[in-house]
């Protein structure tokens, strides 16, 4: 015999961990918190993909404007800025989807599991 977090008596860790993952798949709230977390996941792969498209849509149908100086005398290109700049962008990203998961995803995260056991 095994008696689970909740206290009640199992024949095996199994059939406990079994009861839990049930309680929690069967939580509305899980349900919700995997739709939002999805959907928010979904749109920021979009942003960024879309981003990316066109950074390299440009290089393709207009490379001149990649090779092109920022000013007269610079070293400096238009694409090479682009780059960086897409480089922040992703960064920034990473940290909104972070942001979001670590407080609002793991929050309703903690109250499923706490309301399972």
């Amino acid at each position: 015999m095994v008696h689970c977090r909740n206290g009640c008596a199992m024949h095996s860790w199994r059939t406990c961990v079994k009861l839990i993952y049930d309680k929690i798949a069967e939580d509305p709230r899980f349900g919700e918190l995997v739709r939002r977390r999805n959907r928010f996941s979904i749109i920021l792969s979009c942003i960024v993909l879309a981003v990316y498209i066109a950074f390299v849509a440009i290089a393709v149908f207009n490379p001149a404007l990649f090779s092109m100086p920022i000013s007269g005398g610079s070293s400096w290109a238009f694409g090479l800025i682009g780059g960086f700049v897409i480089q922040v962008f992703a960064f920034l990203m990473t940290g909104i989807y972070t942001a979001r998961a670590n407080g609002e995803f793991d929050a309703l995260a903690k109250d499923v599991k706490e309301a399972a056991q």
